[in-house]
């Protein structure tokens, strides 16, 4: 009898053992694919057109200062505000309103990705992230001067 209560309560424990293995496992499996989404960005860059069909939704825009236009910016008065004008490759063109300190090199700058809000006249940027021209391309140029020289020599 003791025997049968024994192997009855060892059978019982190897099952709650099963189930909470899978209870772990199902849990570790759904933190794995809960940061996977969080960490994905599954975010596209719009046109600055499209970004005006899409006003208040949050868009990440691909575009180039527009150097013809004044950049606003008084670190004094308000370090916090800055605006300038930017064209994407289409042509299409905006003011942009930053909400911060105004990036380094941004005149320096080949293409700038500009994430934030279109509202009715302008885009609220949130966050800009600038690609500076390469430094190789003015070496490569004075190599390239160097040579002619030495060859014409």
């Amino acid at each position: 009898m003791h025997s049968i209560c024994f192997e009855v309560h060892l059978h019982i424990n190897k099952l709650e053992m099963k189930r909470s293995h899978i209870i772990i496992l199902i849990g570790i499996a759904s933190l794995i694919i809960g940061l996977l989404i969080f960490s994905v960005d599954f975010s596209t860059y719009d046109t600055i057109s499209s970004a005006k069909n899409k006003e208040g939704k949050f868009v990440h825009l691909i575009a180039r200062l527009d150097k013809s236009q004044p950049i606003t910016y008084d670190p004094i008065n308000n370090p916090n505000y800055l605006t300038f004008y930017a064209i994407d490759s289409l042509g299409g063109k905006t003011k942009v309103v930053y909400h911060n300190s105004k990036p380094a090199d941004l005149e320096k700058s080949e293409r700038i990705v500009l994430k934030g809000k279109m509202q009715k006249d302008y885009f609220e940027c949130k966050d800009i992230l600038l690609k500076c021209p390469s430094k190789y391309k003015d070496d490569k140029k004075n190599l390239e001067k160097n040579i002619k020289e030495q060859i014409t020599s």
